[in-house]
């Protein structure tokens, strides 16, 4: 470990940052050692990264002094923040400002913030099309990352802003995968028309990070936007059957009649698909097909993804509860 720089990684045991970890020990040319940051060393998912060989440290990055601990003496760091386990747009940016004056403070050589799109540049808050959330946002997952951006441009930190794109993932873990309506059918509902989306599968982050800190200087002060394909919410329902042999539809319901669905963070996500219909040229323009595949040559597809998950999914259809 003493001749490879270390990259420090912030949420080691989440999906981005557990990516990262393992890409970083998997990688056969051994060019960076991986310090995997955990605000619990002694979780199971923490042990485990230990026992594949990640140095495990204990952080939190409410507390800026353990981030700085934590970073000193590494290369660079990878920095995410995670919006779903608190839904609050201000604590994400006290999180986001701890970590790039942390990296400025352990005199990193560069630093990776994954981030979103700032979307009141394109709707200001006073724009109709799409009610204001918490008073000061439009899709306060996405404008907390994004207004976070000018700390890690202002921090003197050689910087990589990073845009993300949805998780295929979240077919599986978030709740966005198939229900069964009222008559019987299997359905996966976005608000989304016939827009495409830029997916990505969560562990094909990491391996797309690890390339661009292999990159030196290439991605430095620069926003680089990620995704493996962009594809219409009737693709990946087409994508789904083929691969399950289970018929799945697409549900596309107007953005209004999603804000009303009810589970915790029904209106972000409303908004949010809002904003990848109504801005689809730009969002996808944002997210470089080409330059993730360079990033990151082992690339999946949507069905190579699909593939690789479908047990994961069959048991999210059959564990399905019927919904309206």
């Amino acid at each position: 470990m003493e001749n490879r720089k270390i990259i420090a990684v912030v949420g080691a045991t989440g999906a981005q940052g557990g990516g990262l970890v393992r890409s970083i020990l998997n990688d056969g040319k051994k060019e960076f050692a991986v310090r995997a940051i955990t605000r619990d060393a002694n979780s199971p998912k923490a042990k485990e990264l230990k026992q594949l060989g990640a140095e495990v440290v204990q952080a939190n990055v409410d507390d800026k002094d353990s981030i700085v601990k934590a970073f000193k003496g590494a290369y660079g760091a990878y920095c995410v923040t995670f919006f779903w386990e608190h839904f609050s747009p201000e604590k994400e940016m006290e999180h986001a400002i701890n970590m790039a004056l942390a990296a400025k403070e352990a005199g990193l050589e560069h630093v990776i913030w994954s981030t979103l799109e700032d979307t009141r540049k394109w709707i200001p808050l006073d724009d109709k099309r799409m009610p204001t959330l918490m008073e000061k946002y439009k899709v306060p997952h996405f404008d907390a990352k994004g207004a976070s951006n000018a700390y890690f441009e202002k921090s003197g930190v050689p910087y990589t802003l990073l845009l993300t794109s949805f998780y295929w993932d979240n077919f599986i873990y978030f709740g966005l995968g198939p229900t069964r309506g009222m008559d019987g059918k299997l359905r996966i509902t976005m608000p989304i028309g016939n827009a495409k989306l830029p997916g990505i599968a969560a562990e094909d982050i990491g391996k797309s990070v690890l390339g661009i800190f292999k990159a030196g200087k290439k991605y430095q002060n620069k926003t680089v936007g990620i995704a493996s394909e962009q594809l219409t919410g009737k693709q990946m329902a087409e994508a789904i059957t083929k691969v399950i042999g289970v018929e799945i539809g697409f549900n596309d319901i107007a953005a209004d009649d999603y804000r009303k669905l009810g589970f915790p963070g029904a209106d972000d996500l409303g908004n949010m698909f809002q904003f990848n219909k109504e801005f689809e040229d730009n969002f996808c323009k944002s997210r470089d097909v080409k330059l993730t595949k360079e990033l990151n040559p082992q690339l999946m597809s949507f069905d190579t993804w699909l593939s690789k998950n479908k047990r994961k999914l069959e048991s999210v259809i059959k564990g399905e509860a019927t919904t309206a």
